[in-house]
């Protein structure tokens, strides 16, 4: 099998299932040019046992037609999950909806729901969700524009 053979057959193990492969499961849409983002959403697959779960990357041109309300910088602060019905949850809220729809994060449920504790949740996903391209930035990626959402432009080094 040759080289470039073997990367499609890699890559095609890797990718998540879309809306189109599993209609009429909820749909997470998150940032795919994360690698904490997409490290994340793959354990999610991997904990949907049941199959619930669609992934769509908000780069992908096909979010547009799943949550045409949602703006590209809302999109690029949290993750969002549209469940079947079309309700819209996001952020923290959203991780809490997938712990009562994700079997194997039932027991991390009773956590996430004890009264008052929203807030602190919140709190916490915010800040994580802010730092995320640089926790998961190596020193040689480009990440594009995300850089200079997160990072502010390129600082010259010849001066």
């Amino acid at each position: 099998m040759s080289t470039q053979a073997q990367s499609q057959t890699q890559n095609e193990k890797k990718s998540l299932p879309s809306p189109a492969d599993r209609p009429n499961t909820d749909i997470v849409i998150y940032d795919g040019q994360c690698r904490i983002c997409t490290g994340g959403v793959r354990i999610l697959y991997r904990l949907d046992l049941g199959q619930r779960l669609s992934f769509l990357s908000l780069h992908d041109a096909k979010v547009a037609q799943v949550a045409p309300n949602l703006t590209h910088d809302q999109m690029m602060e949290e993750m969002w999950v549209v469940d079947t019905q079309g309700e819209q949850h996001s952020g923290a809220l959203a991780f809490r909806y997938l712990t009562r729809r994700i079997a194997m994060l039932w027991p991390v449920m009773p956590l996430l729901h004890i009264p008052g504790s929203l807030p602190l949740w919140n709190w916490l996903y915010q800040k994580v969700a802010a730092a995320r391209y640089r926790f998961g930035k190596r020193a040689d990626d480009d990440c594009g524009d995300a850089c200079a959402v997160h990072f502010g432009p390129k600082k010259n080094s010849d001066t």
